[in-house]
């Protein structure tokens, strides 16, 4: 035993020298690892501050985090006219239309509720917004102004039939507590009416006033249904003022003049019928009486505008064509509309066939055609037919409905007409006016 303790003590005096210069070896190596990856941050790009702290690392990654979202929002506005999504829908957005001084946006969804969106800069991506809850049991399907920003027109399908509400806003009301400002109220539903076209649905809800002859003024709106019906109702009170029927089997939409002089109504045939609304001496509608039809298209028309002035009407057609119409003329004398331009589609689907247009706006200086097929936007010169520009894909889903601002709206730093789309996606979009147009 006492022979094997020298050995002992001799291995643990070589384990313990082994072990010392196999940690300082590490040392050393690790220390020199460690001075290499310092190195780049002594070398750093001279034009950036020196790292003082913690500031510097924050204020370093800000404009990093910038970069990456505005980088994330090019992605999203994938062509340069897309100024804004406006989003919040939790269904497919079937309406939309502009106040007459187009600082506000109203949507229909089919989540059951309509919403009035304020653009104090349409390209905010923080839009305020009001939400009204439509009754259950229905789902809008389309929506207007009530002849100001306080007051809205929405119509909403249910399997009754569809029905009409007009939404208006109350005065605030007085608080208890006198420090408190007074709450403002929801609107509340100020007329309303049921099954205003039968079991059928609306196809089509638009507005105008009644400045024509000695027209009062006042918002008159029309309701087109699926069916051969079409409805004119006084905005405010919601009397019924007249109807019409196209007995064409089925309509596509029907519109009013701006100055609300005519209706028209694009249905299953090709030719177009035109009705004049009559005004009695006290402003009042006193009639809609058949006027004039637009005979020429070879197939049925899919969607029709009236121009600004409400003298000529642009159509587009399953024929491949689309067509601007003089109907300024003296029809009562049984002079007929008379044809300006015609221009070709010159879109082609993925087939190879000329693309069906199914919703036509012109821009407010009527030098401008928005055109719609499926989910892409188009672009059209009014002058010349030519496609000024076109979204692929504007929305990911069909589009349902487009507006013009009436007047230009705060777009940054400048004022802009702007056209505003909705589609399936359960998005409202927002859109510039091509360069060329300027």
């Amino acid at each position: 035993m006492d022979a094997l303790l020298p050995i002992v003590l001799l291995s643990v005096l070589l384990g313990a020298l082994i072990a010392f210069f196999f940690f300082k070896s590490y040392s050393l190596k690790r220390k020199s690892e460690i001075g290499t990856l310092a190195k780049p941050e002594l070398h750093s790009d001279p034009a950036k501050k020196p790292a003082r702290a913690p500031q510097s690392k924050k204020s370093h990654s800000k404009p990093h985090s910038h970069s990456h979202v505005s980088d994330k929002d090019q992605n999203k506005r994938h062509h340069p006219l897309d100024l804004n999504t406006l989003k919040g829908h939790g269904d497919s957005v079937t309406g939309l239309c502009f106040s007459p001084d187009g600082r506000h946006l109203a949507t229909a969804c089919t989540d059951g509720s309509a919403r009035v969106f304020k653009l104090d800069d349409a390209s905010s991506k923080s839009q305020k917004f009001l939400r009204i809850n439509l009754p259950p049991g229905g789902q809008p399907a389309a929506i207007v102004f009530s002849g100001d920003s306080s007051s809205v027109v929405v119509a909403s399908h249910a399997m009754s039939g569809s029905s009409l509400y007009m939404y208006g806003e109350e005065k605030a009301k007085p608080s208890n507590d006198s420090k408190q400002q007074p709450k403002l109220p929801l609107p509340e539903i100020k007329w309303k009416h049921n099954n205003i076209h039968g079991p059928r649905a609306v196809v089509t809800l638009v507005e105008t006033a009644s400045t024509y002859g000695s027209g009062d003024g006042s918002t008159i709106i029309a309701s087109c249904s699926e069916g051969t019906d079409i409805k004119l109702w006084h905005g405010k009170t919601g009397k019924l003022l007249g109807e019409v029927d196209t007995n064409q089997l089925k309509n596509t939409m029907a519109t009013i003049s701006p100055n609300g002089r005519f209706i028209a109504a694009a249905a299953f045939t090709a030719d177009v019928k035109i009705w004049e609304i009559i005004y009695a001496r006290d402003g009042s509608v006193k009639e809609v009486t058949n006027a004039m039809q637009l005979k020429g298209h070879k197939s049925a028309v899919t969607w029709l505008c009236f121009c600004p002035s409400s003298e000529k009407i642009i159509t587009a057609s399953k024929d491949g064509s689309i067509r601007i119409w003089n109907i300024n003329v003296r029809y009562h004398m049984d002079e007929d509309p008379k044809v300006l331009k015609v221009f070709p589609i010159t879109t082609l689907d993925s087939n190879g066939a000329t693309v069906q247009y199914r919703h036509l706006n012109i821009s407010p200086d009527g030098k401008i055609l928005a055109a719609t097929h499926g989910p892409t936007l188009q672009w059209l010169s009014v002058e010349t037919g030519e496609v000024l520009d076109t979204a692929e894909k504007a929305h990911d889903g069909d589009i349902t409905w487009t507006a013009w601002s009436p007047k230009p709206v705060p777009v940054g730093d400048r004022h802009t007409l702007v056209l505003a789309t909705a589609s399936l996606d359960k998005k409202v979009k927002l859109w510039g006016v091509p360069s060329s147009s300027n």
